[in-house]
């Protein structure tokens, strides 16, 4: 290989200023693309909630634990048992305050004397109340009510499921290849999220699969809120979660898999497909929101740990506990950054008019 031919080998994908014949790059390697960044909206709003968090934390707790009902009291004689609203309110705090039970001890003597709980239960009686499998629903309602101050503007939804880590191992012994294997057990936690505010508005305990934990997550989201849009990933794909998000009035924006095809004409699946394939820029500004579900659970695993202490299924169960002090925490953010007004005590009552009497003729 000589003449013109050698040098044009020696120079190939190298700029030569001085030999108009060498080769050069066709496609140049373009620059680093700049990751976006979200900075806070207003950083003294933010920094008044981060430093009046606890503050606020505990009489917003107080409220929302008074609007629980008293359970009716078991018939015969014995010792007053301590009141829902202040078990509840001792077991969220506790878990705000990411202490064991007895060094808690102090914090919940503390809010007994604020006059934040009316009776100050004992220490173990934490451990109790999370082992009641009644509380579990009553925890899960608290998750829901704690999420409506911001149902002004909240009209965007994300879901999606994520486990805890338990202290518990499963153990079998695997026939076929003669070894004992080991794992670990998870809590998985189903939850529909607010999109603007990152409250969990519904959330499931369990171990079904995603597909079937759509409708309730999503049926109990269009009870306290207006449906706009809600997205999920794949694993909630199938024909009966986009019929029942566009029968509550939103629009879902669930990826379709690679081996979907399209359905019958005139049906939600036929459509759904069609305008996932043909638009799938539009498709993708939207679906990017489900990162805030990501978010959440990443909010509530580093301020509140992303694992459980309890050893029993019911008490593990009630991690709920982690999303209603999550819930608390994100409406004192918002109080302070959007001005929305926090409050979960009853309502007051409108003062009756007064009535007037006039004589006959005036």
């Amino acid at each position: 290989m000589n003449g013109p031919i050698q040098a044009r080998v020696r120079s190939a994908g190298r700029p030569n200023p001085t030999n108009s014949d060498a080769w050069t790059d066709a496609d140049p390697t373009p620059p680093p693309t700049k990751r976006p960044t979200y900075p806070q909206p207003s950083w003294p709003a933010y920094n008044a909630a981060q430093t009046n968090e606890k503050r606020l934390f505990l009489p917003l707790l107080a409220d929302l634990c008074g609007t629980v009902p008293e359970p009716p009291r078991k018939p015969g004689r014995g010792r007053k048992p301590v009141p829902l609203k202040d078990g509840l309110f001792a077991t969220v705090n506790k878990t705000y305050s990411g202490f064991s039970s007895r060094r808690f001890a102090t914090d919940l003597r503390d809010a007994g004397a604020a006059g934040h709980v009316g009776k100050v239960p004992h220490y173990n009686f934490v451990f109790k109340l999370l082992d009641d499998e009644a509380v579990t629903p009553v925890l899960r309602d608290l998750v829901t009510r704690s999420s409506l101050p911001p149902r002004a503007v909240e009209t965007r939804f994300a879901v999606d499921s994520s486990g805890f880590s338990t202290s518990k191992f499963e153990r079998w012994f695997d026939a076929k290849y003669g070894v004992e294997r080991r794992r670990s057990t998870w809590v998985k936690t189903h939850l529909c999220v607010g999109v603007d505010t990152h409250v969990v508005v519904a959330a499931e305990i369990g171990d079904a699969h995603d597909t079937k934990m759509f409708p309730g997550l999503v049926g109990t989201a269009a009870d306290n809120f207006p449906l706009c849009e809600v997205v999920a990933d794949k694993a909630y794909l199938s024909n009966e979660n986009l019929e029942l998000a566009e029968d509550l009035g939103a629009r879902p924006y669930i990826p379709f898999k690679v081996n979907s095809v399209p359905g019958a004409p005139g049906t939600v699946w036929n459509r759904l497909y069609h305008q996932f394939a043909l638009n799938r820029d539009e498709f993708l500004r939207h679906y990017h929101q489900r990162s805030n579900v990501e978010s959440a659970f990443s909010m509530v695993k580093r301020k509140f740990g992303d694992s459980v202490r309890s050893k029993t299924p019911t008490a593990m169960a009630n991690v709920l506990c982690k999303l209603v002090a999550h819930n608390v925490v994100c409406c004192i953010h918002e109080a302070h950054v959007r001005g929305i007004p926090v409050g979960f005590g009853p309502k007051p009552e409108p003062e009756p008019e007064p009535r007037i009497l006039r004589f006959p003729g005036a």
